[in-house]
């Protein structure tokens, strides 16, 4: 923070029972180091620490995004209703591709027996509720793509910076988070699972050879052809979810001409760098009182940076780029490999500069 350290700290806490020491002349940075600086506070909020970091600290933004506990104040509470309803859902809809097994034996003993009227049956009557599954999975990507941009809306408007809004709204920061934590958490279960593309191959090549024998086709009613294009699209993709948030995100951006770009780029870099500082900093980390928030965390890092990497004309892995790629790559290194590995191939397959020219070989050789 700058010179207006002081005002932000205030308007932060209104509304909010909170405590101020401040260390006159010295800031007190994490692990309980003492810096000269007249601009810096340490705050303690109920469950929410959080540092305002001095003006020479080049590590960017360093406090503590409450994502176990925050809870929406009155101003966020609309937006948070509203992506509430939908984030409800979110838990399901893992669950249900998780318990997804597909029609992998009806399908083959169909095809090896073209003739077998019974085993053709057999086949589409055991694919027709598993594409009403994926249906309802490409149907909660519309509706995620519809909250993460209300929230993006939320937390890039003016007057506030990218940092005050995540400082302010965090329980709309948590939601963000949420929706990156699912995104991620489906496109791993997704990219494992090659039957959920080989049971929508089947099904559009037999409702296609039904409609050519003029054949009443039960459950076309379901997804018609339109619908059935879209969600071949969303499914070809390795990573369908993430794709759905990268466009969104896109768009949100080219559609808002008055909002400049850096407010939706820095609202991501800054929530990176909020996840890697808590995740490296043992003080931040020993707040976490459930081990699941380490995982969520790492998972909400990676997207954002995947997210800024679509986004930002140059990338995340440029030299010019607000995310530290080698601290967040580090961080990631640093967790037990076979905890992080499906997010370090996020990293390497889905971003979109990692291989341009302006890219570190440093950068590269650590993601090999």
């Amino acid at each position: 923070m700058h010179k207006s350290s002081g005002q932000a700290a205030t308007s932060v806490l209104q509304g909010v029972e909170a405590s101020i020491k401040t260390s006159r002349g010295y800031c007190q940075l994490p692990g309980g180091q003492e810096k000269s600086s007249t601009g810096c506070r340490y705050l303690n909020m109920g469950n929410l620490l959080k540092v305002l970091t001095c003006t020479d600290l080049e590590q960017g933004p360093n406090f503590f995004l409450d994502f176990e506990n925050a809870q929406p104040t009155e101003s966020e509470k609309e937006i948070y209703n509203q992506v509430n309803v939908v984030l409800k859902d979110a838990e399901g809809i893992l669950e249900d591709l998780q318990s997804y097994r597909g029609a992998g034996h009806e399908i083959r003993e169909a095809i090896q027996h073209p003739s077998d009227e019974k085993l053709q049956e057999k086949a589409w009557g055991a694919v027709v509720p598993l594409v009403g599954k994926l249906k309802k999975f490409y149907e909660f990507s519309q509706r995620l793509e519809a909250a993460l941009r209300g929230l993006l809306g939320a937390l890039t408007s003016t007057p506030y910076s990218p940092t005050q809004h995540l400082e302010r709204e965090q329980a709309l920061a948590k939601q963000f988070a949420e929706i990156l934590h699912f995104t991620l958490r489906f496109d791993e279960l997704k990219m494992t699972n090659p039957a959920i593309q080989n049971d929508f191959s089947y099904y559009r090549r037999t409702l296609s050879r039904m409609r050519i024998n003029n054949v009443p086709a039960e459950g076309e009613n379901e997804v018609n052809n339109e619908l059935a294009n879209r969600m071949s699209l969303f499914y070809a993709e390795a990573t369908p979810m993430l794709k759905t948030l990268s466009d969104a995100t896109t768009k949100f951006v080219s559609e808002n001409k008055n909002l400049p770009i850096e407010n939706t780029t820095d609202c991501l870099s800054t929530m990176a760098s909020v996840c890697r500082v808590m995740l490296e900093t043992p003080e931040y980390r020993s707040r976490f009182t459930n081990e699941e928030t380490v995982s969520f965390c790492l998972r909400v890092m990676v997207g954002v940076i995947i997210l800024y990497d679509h986004v930002h004309p140059v990338g995340a892995f440029a030299k010019t780029s607000k995310i530290d790629m080698k601290g967040c790559i580090k961080v990631l290194k640093d967790q037990p490999p076979n905890s992080v590995e499906g997010l370090l191939n996020a990293l390497r397959y889905t971003t979109k500069h990692l291989n341009d020219e302006t890219t570190s070989k440093q950068i590269k050789s650590m993601l090999q």
